[in-house]
């Protein structure tokens, strides 16, 4: 590979890392001591100049940290999961201290989203098995979405304010709505079986080769993305090692594609902010990988079936490229939103956040 840039977190392993919305140059990393089983949390602030990727800031913790967020409002803030079920929210003007501390749930907070749209609210969600909805200037959350299981991740819809999804241990993908009543399900419009194949349309689905797409057996999904250009597609990945696509809009029609290659769990997945059909996976096997999901691409037509109902074809999706510079677990991945399209930053427990142009990956 080409160019790279390295950071080093001396004794605190990244769980995650988020380029800034505003500016291409700064970037945050979420860090826990000891792996996050024991100890405290440190927050990096980094910034890209002539002479590398530079500390600019860090914050500390009493837990774990285990997720964060840029604010969509204001380009010094951005909060922080932390493993003991509090969430802070840091200004890059304040030294030392939160400016907010938000602290509802039950157990570790990991995974938090601010609002891309209206910009004016965040969500969390946790193993204690909720979904919170937060205002920025307010102590106390406004909304709980449950799960009822470990919540790994919790997104909104990049379009619409009103949609949140989130994956759990229980094999599922569940989208909010909050337009709906709160009576109806407390928001709950969709519940997708990751694992199922599909039982709506023509009852089954094939894969590429023509065979019968039958599922696999259920496991905990620790990730997921919404696609960037189509607001129905969401890409989830988890333990089993594969990284799907569904279409919201067909809760019941199985994967749309498939992404298999991982050795070990996917432990996060984002799509292109540059492409509607490439997206970057992070995995336990100490690799990122860059993927198309084959949506631009054309497709096999398979033969009619006897009963005259088309089954649908579950895309095979391609590895692109593979960087495999860590040497150890790959728990973060985000792309840059300027430029060209391409730089990635990955960050690992091997206390290294490295910075690289994918697109070098796909040129070979």
């Amino acid at each position: 590979m080409a160019s790279m840039l390295e950071f080093r977190t001396p004794g605190y392993n990244p769980y995650a890392v988020k380029y800034s919305p505003y500016y291409d140059s700064r970037l945050a990393v979420a860090t826990a001591a000891n792996y996050g089983i024991v100890g405290n949390g440190r927050l990096f602030c980094l910034g890209l100049s002539a002479a590398g990727v530079q500390c600019e800031k860090t914050f500390e913790t009493n837990d774990a940290q285990y997720d964060l967020s840029w604010s969509e409002i204001n380009e010094n803030q951005l909060i922080v999961a932390c493993g003991d079920g509090s969430i802070k929210l840091f200004d890059l003007g304040v030294e030392n201290f939160p400016v907010m501390n938000f602290h509802e749930h039950k157990r570790e907070t990991f995974s938090v989203c601010w609002n891309p749209v209206t910009k004016d609210s965040f969500i969390s969600s946790s193993w204690d098995g909720t979904v919170k909805v937060w205002c920025p200037t307010r102590n106390a959350s406004f909304k709980t979405l449950p799960v009822g299981c470990c919540a790994y991740s919790t997104s909104y819809c990049p379009s619409n304010p009103a949609l949140i999804s989130a994956v759990s241990a229980d094999s599922s993908l569940r989208i909010f709505d909050l337009r709906t009543p709160v009576s109806a399900k407390y928001h709950l419009t969709n519940v997708i079986p990751v694992h199922a194949p599909a039982t709506g349309g023509s009852g089954y689905s094939r894969l590429a080769d023509g065979s019968i797409y039958s599922g696999t057996v259920p496991n905990e999904v620790l990730t997921h993305d919404w696609n960037k250009y189509n607001d129905t597609v969401i890409a989830t990945a988890g333990v089993d090692r594969v990284v799907r696509t569904f279409d919201i809009r067909n809760p019941a029609g199985g994967p749309l594609a498939l992404m298999t290659g991982h050795e070990y769990a996917v432990r996060r997945v984002a799509w292109s902010p540059h492409a509607s059909d490439i997206l970057v996976s992070a995995s336990y096997d100490m690799s990122v990988r860059v993927w198309t999901d084959g949506s631009t691409m054309p497709q096999h037509v398979q033969p009619p079936v006897p009963s005259g109902r088309q089954p649908d074809t579950v895309r095979a999706g391609t590895q692109l490229g593979l960087m495999n510079r860590h040497t150890e677990f790959v728990t973060g991945v985000d792309w840059c939103l300027f430029g060209a399209g391409g730089w990635c930053a990955s960050a690992g427990w091997d206390e290294r956040v490295l910075l690289w142009d994918a697109a070098s990956l796909l040129r070979g």
